[in-house]
């Protein structure tokens, strides 16, 4: 009885799963020789290509060498080093979003302390916290964002249609949605969406204008589940991608301004998914399969076998594929102790 592979492949035929087979080593059969003979003659190929056309900028994705390590959580995962350090940023980001419910560090704690009294200031603040990023490895990681927040310390002149804040010059984090070449498109943008979606229900004189407030908070029946989901679908600006907004409103929930909770990473249903979400390019690898709605289920599978939130995969899986972890304003050595050993346990290492 012929087998297929998760590939929809016949087993035999399937280039990666093939590997597995008995007889079969991870590096393959053929010889070293011809293997570099094959890429002497691929990158002269692309070199002749190149001088006929236009540039071509090539992505070198750093991967440990296989070591014949598996787990059928991270099916894309072939080697222990490569599994070790996921499981080290699953650290790091459970230990964020920890701090961010209790101990929020710079403007997050700023921010924390205003949705009590000033809630439209508060959310003003983690927009642009989640628009800009904070910086790495600096000071003041919030600098840039203190910068807008002095010239604009909330978003209701922008909502009624003024000037919205220059951004030429202002310093940007690594997780930044920030496009200089947009100006502030985006920035204008969030003000409609506002005016749009925070009006005064019809026949409410005593509610004049509109609010990030009652935008943000929706149909009061929704559970937070659904009022995340619904936020997420509603924020789809120019410029404003799956990044931004998922960190947006995850921080907005963690911080106690809105009830939002979220009961994916969100990958299935974006489209246009910029090539800089390296949580998507991550997870696609870690996973080993490129089905948006398959990357979520995966996902959701690992969360739940490491028993963390699901949220905490989307800061962990980007670090993971960045050649340099993004503290996004807390301290590098921030860390669930428990989360990691969970990690470690569920990825049998």
């Amino acid at each position: 009885m012929p087998t297929f592979c998760r590939h929809n492949r016949f087993v035999e035929r399937c280039p990666i799963c093939s590997k597995d087979l008995p007889g079969n080593s991870p590096s393959g059969s053929r010889p070293a020789r011809a293997k570099r003979a094959q890429s002497a003659a691929s990158t002269g190929a692309a070199s002749r290509r190149r001088v006929r056309g236009e540039p071509m900028r090539v992505h070198r994705e750093g991967r440990a060498e296989d070591d014949g390590y598996r787990s059928p959580l991270v099916p894309g995962v072939r080697a222990s080093a490569d599994a070790i350090r996921l499981a080290e940023e699953v650290a790091f980001a459970g230990g964020r979003l920890l701090a961010l419910a209790v101990e929020p560090p710079g403007l997050y704690g700023a921010a924390r302390a205003l949705a009590a009294q000033d809630l439209e200031r508060a959310t003003w603040t983690c927009f642009l916290i989640a628009y800009l990023s904070p910086l790495q490895d600096v000071e003041d990681p919030f600098a840039g964002i203190r910068s807008v927040l002095a010239a604009t310390p909330t978003a209701d002149a922008l909502v009624a249609g003024a000037e919205p804040p220059d951004l030429q010059g202002i310093p940007v984090g690594p997780r930044t949605s920030h496009d200089p070449a947009r100006g502030a498109d985006t920035l204008i943008a969030y003000g409609q969406w506002v005016q749009r979606a925070g009006g005064p229900p019809a026949g409410d004189p005593a509610r004049a204008g509109a609010t990030q407030a009652a935008a943000f908070s929706g149909d009061p029946a929704w559970s937070p589940e659904r009022r995340f989901e619904r936020l997420f679908e509603r924020l789809a600006l120019p410029g404003f991608g799956r990044m931004g907004r998922y960190e947006l409103l995850v921080t907005l929930g963690r911080l106690g301004c809105y009830e939002l909770r979220p009961d994916s990473l969100h990958l299935s249903g974006v489209r246009g998914a910029s090539a800089e979400d390296l949580s998507i390019l991550a997870a696609k690898r870690v996973f080993g399969i490129g089905d948006p709605l398959l990357l979520d289920r995966r996902a959701a599978a690992l969360a739940h076998a490491v028993a963390v939130p699901v949220e905490t995969l989307d800061v962990a899986l980007a670090n993971w594929a960045a050649p340099q972890r993004a503290t996004l304003g807390f301290p590098q050595q921030t860390r669930d102790e428990g989360a990691h050993e969970r990690a470690l346990d569920a990825l049998g290492l």
